[in-house]
């Protein structure tokens, strides 16, 4: 069974973090807490997350200073990040938030029902992409090292298998961008043409290959 995806829950007070696991509790995900961007940026360099919820207003290493670290760094710059911050904030931080990276921003106090279903379906973007991942490495496995050319026989008993794989993390695309498409929500546009991209080439390999 793969492990829980992981979010990355970046906030300096402790009563916040305490807000957002509650919120989060009811998904199927793993958080982490860091208390400041210093913090934010040790675990990211071992641990791989699905999502971050960064805090804009810390001492120290704001929010902001903390994602341009974080989009700097080739092995994290890809992690989607959703800016929350008070609701008197600067008419300027929207702004700033989307020009530092982020794919979203949310006003304290938010809806918890709109914070948990944006999560709920970046988790389930990060578990599709492992899954192509996995099924793309598969692939390449069985028809590259198992099955050397010219073996008809191999390939007949491994590709209906591949190919149950891959209609099942296309199938279940269709269901995350339906339920993107009811939430309205423009910060999922591009992770899901990206995975739908990835998608269709790996389908166009594997019919290449039958």
């Amino acid at each position: 069974m793969p492990d829980r995806a992981k979010i990355l829950l970046v906030d300096d007070r402790e009563e916040n973090l305490i807000a957002l696991e509650a919120i989060l509790s009811s998904l199927d995900l793993l958080p982490v807490r860091a208390r400041s961007g210093e913090e934010a940026l040790k675990a990211l360099l071992n641990t791989e997350f699905a999502l971050i919820l960064l805090d804009v207003r810390m001492p120290g290493m704001d929010g902001f200073e903390t994602a341009s670290h974080i989009k700097r760094r080739e092995r994290t710059r890809n992690i989607p990040i959703i800016f929350l911050t008070v609701v008197d904030s600067a008419p300027d931080y929207a702004f700033r938030s989307y020009a530092a990276g982020a794919v979203d921003y949310l006003t304290k106090p938010f809806d918890p029902w709109v914070l948990r279903a944006k999560v709920a379906v970046f988790v389930e973007l990060y578990n599709m992409n492992r899954r192509l991942a996995e099924q793309a490495s598969m692939l390449r496995e069985r028809l590259g090292a198992e099955l050397p050319p010219g073996d008809a026989a191999g390939q007949a008993a491994v590709l209906p298998e591949l190919s149950r794989r891959l209609t099942a993390v296309e199938d279940e695309l269709v269901r995350v961008s339906e339920v993107a498409r009811k939430t309205n929500d423009p910060s999922l546009t591009g992770p899901l043409s990206d995975l739908s991209h990835r998608l269709k080439h790996l389908r166009a390999g594997f019919n290449a290959l039958t």
